[in-house]
C-alpha cells in the first residue's frame, strides 16, 4: 500500500515510537513569537537546560507590534505595559540562548507565518511547529507545520524533539476551475461551512484537486492557514512547479547544487497513487462563489448573495436575512491569513480610480516588511492613497485585540482575518470574514458588496 504525503513526511522524522504512547518527532524548524515564548524559556533556566539547535529557531514579535507607527528594533516605550513586556522579553531571551532574532520594525521582520515562507525559511518535506495556531499556514509548501503549546515549545528548545499522537489523515479534493471572482479563501470558507469547525478535529489535512494546483503560492497559503478553523492539526499542498518556483532564490533556501538536489527530493513528496486515507471528500469549484461569515465562528457562512440560515444576536442577524448592502463601519485588510502580497494587488484591483466610503475606517496592514515594500515598488501605494487609503506598517493588527487596532464595539468589521469569535477584534466588536476582493468592494461602496461587479 502507497504512502500519503503526510505519511512520508511524519515517518521520515520519527525518532521513536513509544508503546502505548505518542511519537517522538524530531522538529526541522521551531518558529517563535512574543506571547508564547517566555514560560518556555523560563523552563529552560529552571531545569538549567541550553537550546539544542538554536540555528533551526527563529522569533520575531508580531502580536503587540502596532500598525500606525513604524517602531524600531525593540523600541517599544510607547506601547502598553503588557506588550512592551513581551516584546522585551523575547528579545532577552533570544539574545541569552543565542536564536536568531527578526526585531521589529526591521526588514526582517513581519508575522512570522508570513516571514517564514517569504524568506525560504519553511520548505518541502519539514516539520515546522510554532506557539501559534496557524502555524498550518507553513503546510502549503508541503511540510507538516502544527501549532504547539508553551510546554512544547521548551521541549522542542531542548531537544529538537517533540511527543505527539500521530493524527489521522484526510484529503480534501477541490475539482474544476474557479468561477470569476472566487478566491482562496472562499475555497477556505466554503470548506469549513461543509465540514464545520470541527469537522477535521484529529486529522491532518491534504488539499488537493485541479482548483488547488492553480491556485499561487499566495492562495495556497492562505487555504492552509485556516485549515486548524475546522479543527485539524495540519494543511497539506503537495510542492510542485508553483512551490520550486515561489522558494527559488528565497534568503534561506538551498542555493546551487544543493537547490538541485533538494528539488529532486522534494519532487518526491507526494500521495501515492495507491495511498489510503482514513476520509476523503472532494466538492468542484464551479460551486464555489465569493462568501462571507455571518455568525460568530469561521464555519458559519453563506455565499454572498445567500441568505443567513441561523440567526446571531451577537452579529445583530436575522435567520433568512441577505446581507448584500448591510453597513459597514470597518475594513481589515491583512493577517497572516490575507497580508501578502497578492492580497493587495487584490485590493488594488478594484479600488484603483475610486474611493473609500467616508463611513468606512480602513485598516491595511501587509503581513511583512517586505511585503510592504514590494507594495511601494509596484506603486500599489500611491493606487491606495489615491482612493483615500493609508498603508500601515507591518503588524498582525486588527486580527485579534491584542495591539491598538481594535474595532469599537457593535461595530461591524469586514475582515480578511481568520476569526470572527465574539470579541476577537475588540470587546462587542463583530466581525465579518471575507476575502480582499469583498473586502474591497465594501471599502469603496460602504456596504457589503457582490465583488463580482467589479470584476
Amino acid at each position: 500500500m502507497g504512502k500519503t504525503l503526510f505519511d512520508k513526511i511524519w515517518d521520515a522524522h520519527v525518532v521513536q515510537n513509544i508503546p502505548d504512547g505518542p511519537t517522538q518527532l524530531y522538529i526541522d524548524r521551531l518558529f517563535m513569537h512574543e506571547v508564547t515564548t517566555p514560560q518556555a524559556f523560563d523552563t529552560l533556566r529552571e531545569k538549567k537546560l541550553l537550546v539544542l539547535r538554536p540555528q533551526q529557531c527563529f522569533a520575531m514579535p508580531d502580536h503587540n507590534v502596532p500598525s500606525d507607527v513604524p517602531l524600531v528594533g525593540e523600541d517599544c516605550t510607547s506601547l502598553p505595559a503588557e506588550g512592551k513586556k513581551q516584546i522585551e522579553t523575547l528579545q532577552r531571551n533570544c539574545t541569552e540562548f543565542g536564536i536568531k532574532h527578526f526585531a521589529m520594525g526591521t526588514k526582517d521582520n513581519g508575522i512570522i507565518h508570513v516571514v517564514g515562507p517569504e524568506k525560504g525559511l519553511s520548505l518541502p518535506g519539514m516539520t515546522i511547529v510554532c506557539g501559534d495556531s496557524h502555524t498550518s499556514t507553513h503546510g502549503a509548501v508541503g511540510a507538516i507545520a502544527m501549532g504547539i503549546g508553551t510546554s512544547e515549545v521548551a521541549q522542542v528548545l531542548a531537544s529538537q524533539c517533540i511527543l505527539q499522537q500521530k493524527p489521522k489523515t484526510m484529503r480534501i479534493n477541490i475539482e474544476g476551475v474557479l468561477p470569476k471572482g472566487t478566491t482562496a479563501k472562499d475555497v477556505a470558507l466554503y470548506i469549513m461551512a461543509q465540514m464545520t469547525t470541527s469537522g477535521a478535529t484529529g486529522y491532518a489535512v491534504e488539499y488537493a484537486g485541479s482548483a488547488v494546483r492553480s491556485l499561487s503560492m499566495e492562495g495556497r497559503l492562505t487555504l492552509s492557514n485556516l485549515s486548524i478553523e475546522m479543527g485539524s492539526r495540519a494543511g497539506l499542498i503537495a510542492p510542485d512547479e508553483v512551490t520550486f518556483e515561489y522558494l527559488r532564490g528565497r534568503e534561506y533556501a538551498p542555493k546551487g547544487e544543493a537547490w538541485d538536489r533538494a528539488v529532486a527530493q522534494w519532487r518526491q513528496l507526494y500521495s501515492d497513487a495507491d495511498a489510503v486515507f482514513d476520509k476523503e471528500v472532494t466538492y468542484r469549484a464551479e460551486e464555489i462563489t465569493p462568501r462571507i461569515t455571518c455568525g460568530t465562528n469561521p464555519g458559519a457562512g453563506i455565499a454572498i448573495d445567500g441568505r443567513v440560515g441561523e440567526a446571531s444576536a451577537y452579529m445583530g442577524f436575522a435567520e433568512g436575512q441577505q446581507l448584500l448592502g448591510t453597513p459597514v463601519d470597518y475594513v481589515f485588510l491583512g493577517a497572516c491569513t490575507n497580508g501578502r502580497i497578492e492580497d493587495f494587488r487584490a485590493f488594488a484591483s478594484i479600488v484603483k480610480g475610486r474611493q473609500k466610503a467616508a463611513n468606512v475606517v480602513a485598516w491595511l496592514v501587509p503581513g511583512s516588511w517586505t511585503v510592504r515594500q514590494q507594495i511601494i515598488d509596484e506603486g500599489i501605494d500611491k493606487i491606495l492613497a489615491d482612493a483615500g487609503f493609508e498603508l500601515r506598517y507591518p503588524s498582525c493588527s486588527a486580527c485579534l485585540a491584542m495591539n491598538a487596532d481594535k474595532v469599537p464595539a457593535g461595530k461591524q468589521c469586514l475582515s480578511t482575518s481568520n476569526r470572527n469569535f465574539e470579541g476577537r477584534q475588540g470587546p462587542g466588536a463583530r466581525t465579518i470574514l471575507a476575502s480582499p476582493l469583498t473586502v474591497a468592494a465594501a471599502a469603496v461602496t460602504g456596504v457589503i458588496t457582490d465583488p463580482r461587479l467589479f470584476l
